[in-house]
């Protein structure tokens, strides 16, 4: 694809990258057979490839106005089209520059802007979520029913956390929705892994990473949190962690996404770089752990269906590890159709854009419970959350159901 970026962007660091980017498609369009978007609306320019003369057109002055910016807002940032596409173009980076350009050549209308922004303050910020959440389950019973069904249940009790007794020892990321949401999940973690000899350190002052804001197009906020977690973090690499561990795939393929978003940040960008180098999901560090097979032999079959988080498998591309993993300790996992697509969750998605999130939910939930399973395992606390306020199924991360059937058999 031939360029000819405006002079506002020529040979800066974004238009570097943008231009690099363009002149990888070739376009072939395979990636719109992958897309969300593309598929319930059909429109050239819901799906990648439009999206991406979108952002050609607007780098290289084209006027811009709210219904370019709708286009790209409609997009998942699912990457299911860079899983697809044959040239390797990362559209996720070339999507953040053209929503970046975008925000500033064609302002929202002060009431949007207000909106995201106060989603972006509620959400990484657990003394005000925390109350909201009490407060919401108390009154669901006087809410009308669509209202009630977007009111997450109280979540499971967290259970023991175990005292750091192992020379192993791996930091775990806390994050901002997770402790609120499914406080279960980091503590189930520390216990499994408790019993592979790892000790799971979460610490304190360790929070949002930052995809909140990156994603909702706050690049300031975004770096503002990343500085902050690496900061939170950083006595604790230098006393020797081996690992910094990330039990919310969103939240991981973000992390290690640090090294670069922090590459011209002179503070920073060493320390970046080692924590993107030292970010692990959780099927990596079970994955390579010898004992798991003693742990986990006698451990009765379970039949589940795994809804794979888009961002463990089109951000982190470990979809085939996670599945091995979870065949090897005992879950009998039951083909799902379309397993590629979204599930409509994508951070704060689901309520920028419920139009097209509720039919993507509703496809998945049709997939995931059409065979025999027991129970649906996801990897990621955005899409448990929302995909458990219309499942027949219970919906539980993965690691959850792991340590419930261990510590049943032991």
């Amino acid at each position: 694809m031939q360029t000819q970026l405006a002079d506002f962007i020529r040979s800066t660091p974004a238009g570097d990258a943008a231009e690099a980017i363009l002149r990888k498609c070739v376009h072939c369009g395979f990636c719109t057979a992958t897309c969300p978007t593309y598929q319930l609306l059909g429109d050239e320019l819901d799906g990648p490839r439009g999206r991406i003369y979108l952002i050609k057109q607007m780098l290289e002055g084209a006027a811009v106005s709210g219904r370019t910016r709708t286009h790209l807002d409609r997009c998942l940032t699912c990457r299911a089209c860079e899983t697809t596409c044959p040239s390797g173009v990362e559209y996720a980076q070339l999507l953040d520059i053209g929503r970046e350009v975008a925000e500033t050549l064609a302002p929202r209308p002060w009431y949007e802007r207000f909106w995201r922004r106060g989603l972006v303050v509620f959400f990484r910020t657990p003394a005000l979520l925390a109350p909201a959440l009490r407060l919401a389950r108390l009154v669901r019973p006087l809410l009308p029913a669509a209202l009630a069904r977007g009111v997450p249940a109280a979540p499971p009790v967290s259970g023991r956390w175990p005292a750091a007794r192992h020379a192993r020892r791996m930091l775990v990321l806390g994050g901002c929705v997770q402790p609120e949401l499914g406080p279960d999940i980091n503590a189930a973690a520390a216990r499994v892994l408790d019993r592979l000899g790892i000790s799971l350190i979460d610490a304190p002052a360790a929070g949002c990473c930052g995809s909140l804001a990156h994603h909702m197009t706050m690049p300031e906020t975004a770096l503002h949190d990343m500085r902050a977690l690496i900061d939170a973090w950083w006595p604790w690499v230098e006393s020797g962690v081996e690992a910094i561990v990330v039990s919310a795939s969103g939240c991981g393929s973000m992390v290690r996404d640090y090294a670069r978003l922090l590459a011209h940040d002179p503070d920073y960008r060493e320390r970046a770089a080692r924590i993107s180098a030292m970010a692990r999901d959780l099927v990596e560090v079970l994955a390579e752990a010898p004992e798991l097979d003693r742990l986990t032999a006698r451990l009765a079959p379970v039949q589940a269906a795994f809804q794979v988080p888009c961002s463990l498998q089109h951000g982190l591309r470990l979809r085939t590890l996670a599945e091995t993993l979870l065949a090897r300790v005992g879950f009998d996992l039951v083909p799902v159709a379309d397993a590629h697509l979204c599930c409509g969750s994508a951070g704060t998605y689901s309520l920028l854009q419920p139009t097209l999130s509720q039919p993507l939910r509703a496809a998945k939930l049709a997939a995931l419970q059409a065979g025999s399973a027991q129970v649906i395992l996801s990897a990621n606390i955005g899409c448990i959350a929302h995909l458990a306020q219309a499942a027949q199924l219970p919906v539980c991360h993965w690691i959850v159901a792991l340590d419930q059937r261990l510590a049943a058999a032991h």
